[in-house]
């Protein structure tokens, strides 16, 4: 792969009439792309119109390690009741369905979905136990309320004193390698090939690290709100928890059922052909993003 990283300013596409900032070229030639807005913004521009919507929950319920799933089982409040029953991926998280059903006004009903490709999007769900977390009360269990640290907390900082910063960029479950069609590498459950960032391209991005704030690289937002990434932290003290990247310009975490304190924003991330991509004109700049008209 390869990674836009820090303040760039080559790194702008318009597709289907909005504009989207690159996060990387993937290994199989799509370009990774994250929403950005209905206009093109400059780094450092604070303002909502970088989301689709704020205000959004990443799930409703909260007191179960499923709800750290992009997908999980089983549907509703029973609670799960091993780690493979809380990672099938048999009823939609409440941030997903409402990503799709953006998707699929914006992207599909208007004629743009052939030039999206089917790459993997990672809701890391390991849970690689304390040794690797330094939490003595990580079960690495993953079900039900038993306190769990997963693999994203392990790689980017746990706050707790260790400096342990290793993104990766590979899924280390393929049930959490979200796809829609691709089983060979992917688990085949989406419906729409759409999804958010991880928090290890984020850091690749430039955050840094978690806690530590940053407001020198593209993805940084100083509007009101925090946005959700698809990357679980933990389930600790009876709640699930998600990373965010904050209008800092950092990665922190939070409840998955809050909004008010941190306006919750969604910024979509999908994949463009390499083909399609290859044919755009441009510079991908802000006045001369990458684009098909």
């Amino acid at each position: 792969s390869y990674f836009y990283r820090g303040a760039v300013t080559n790194n702008y596409v318009k597709f289907a009439n909005f504009y989207w900032r690159i996060i990387r070229i993937n290994g199989d030639d799509s370009v990774r792309i994250r929403y950005d807005g209905t206009y093109a913004y400059s780094n450092g521009s604070g303002t909502f119109d970088r989301f689709i919507k704020t205000g959004q929950v990443y799930n409703t319920n909260y007191t179960d390690n499923k709800y750290v799933g992009w997908m999980y089982g089983p549907s509703g409040t029973t609670a799960s009741t091993s780690k493979s029953q809380a990672q099938t991926n048999i009823a939609s998280s409440d941030i997903k369905q409402m990503v799709e059903d953006w998707y699929k006004t914006n992207i599909v009903n208007k004629g743009f979905n052939n030039v999206v490709a089917d790459s993997i999007f990672c809701n890391d769900r390991s849970t690689p136990g304390s040794s690797a977390t330094g939490q003595s009360a990580d079960t690495g269990l993953g079900y039900r309320t038993n306190t769990t640290m997963y693999g994203a907390y392990a790689r980017l900082a746990n706050g707790m004193g260790k400096s342990n910063y290793t993104p990766t960029f590979t899924c280390p479950q393929k049930n959490d390698a979200f796809t829609v069609s691709n089983t060979t590498k992917g688990n085949g459950a989406l419906t729409y090939p759409v999804g958010l960032i991880t928090a290890d391209e984020v850091v690749a991005a430039g955050s840094g690290k978690m806690f530590t704030e940053n407001s020198k690289y593209y993805l940084y937002n100083p509007a009101n709100s925090w946005s959700w990434t698809l990357s679980p932290r933990a389930f600790h003290y009876n709640v699930a928890h998600m990373i965010m990247i904050t209008y800092d310009g950092n990665l922190h975490y939070a409840n998955v059922n809050l909004t008010d304190k941190l306006n919750a924003g969604v910024a979509p991330v999908i994949n463009l052909s390499s083909t399609y991509f290859k044919a755009l004109h441009g510079t991908g700049t802000m006045s001369d993003p990458y684009r098909a008209d």
